[in-house]
């Protein structure tokens, strides 16, 4: 990787954890807070201190990720504490900006919904940036390097604390709620840190391996893997093909398949993150 490819990619870490850290700061201001929903997080605790004491949720969030920072910059490293900073600027000073915005959803269920849903797509744009929005999102980060756990489930797990709390300060009912909350958000942050990419796996077990590889290096320009198989059913040896084509591609793909190889057997599925020359790198030709 070339110096400037690595600043290139470097800036776009900042400019993902910031637009995230936004989203983070408005689901609080539109859906959380309103519903009186502690769905977790530093977040969660600045909502039960506004209900307790009419603290200021921006100011409280900036007080408490502020020791956690440390932590995060003596356990997860300087790049990733580096980043971290933006996002605890970010999110309460989104929060102090949007404080007066009218368009707010009081309405326990709609938020737990669509608040979880923003929540969770901020969170995880912040991830794919390598960053963290500090605070509770920082020990899950912590979780996640010691344990092996998705990030999704390490901030279910971390918030689940939270929860606990806002039962005995609130009622069991909103507590639910902002456990369905939780739920929607960690799913929605494994959807956008894994499932972004249009990319499809296509997998042909065939006997006619010098077409198909013909059809796929001439017609969409595709490296291929092969693997050597007996059918199941006939005992007979065949070749399956490995390709990773982008959406298009593979649509193409397919009429071109049905069309000349109507026999091959073919199996399309979604993949996540491509990386590797072709995709992430640029192709080599010759």
């Amino acid at each position: 990787m070339t110096k400037h490819t690595a600043q290139r990619k470097l800036l776009m870490e900042y400019v993902s954890v910031i637009f995230g850290s936004a989203l983070v700061g408005l689901s609080y201001n539109i859906f959380l807070l309103p519903a009186r929903l502690a769905a977790g997080g530093v977040s969660g605790i600045s909502t039960i201190l506004y209900e307790l004491f009419q603290f200021n949720p921006a100011y409280v969030q900036w007080l408490i990720n502020i020791p956690l920072f440390f932590i995060g910059l003596i356990i997860l490293g300087k790049d990733f504490s580096l980043k971290t900073i933006v996002g605890i600027f970010f999110v309460p000073f989104t929060i102090w900006l949007s404080a007066d915005i009218p368009f707010k959803i009081d309405n326990p269920l709609l938020s737990a919904i669509y608040g979880g849903i923003l929540l969770g797509v901020g969170l995880g744009i912040v991830y794919r940036g390598k960053g963290s929005t500090g605070g509770l999102a920082t020990v899950a980060q912590i979780l996640k390097k010691f344990t092996g756990l998705s990030s999704g489930y390490s901030q279910l797990i971390v918030d689940a604390f939270v929860v606990v709390s806002s039962a005995i300060v609130f009622n069991l009912e909103l507590a639910l709620y902002a456990m369905m909350a939780i739920y929607v958000t960690s799913k929605v942050i494994d959807f956008v840190q894994l499932q972004t990419s249009p990319s499809k796996l296509v997998l042909i077990i065939t006997e006619q391996e010098e077409n198909i590889q013909t059809i796929i290096k001439d017609e969409i320009d595709r490296g291929l893997t092969k693997i050597r198989s007996i059918g199941g059913f006939s005992n007979k040896e065949k070749t399956m093909i490995l390709c990773v084509v982008e959406q298009q591609e593979a649509i193409y793909l397919k009429k071109v398949l049905q069309e000349q190889e109507p026999t091959s057997f073919v199996v399309f599925l979604n993949a996540s993150d491509i990386l590797g020359r072709g995709f992430s790198l640029s192709k080599l030709h010759g």
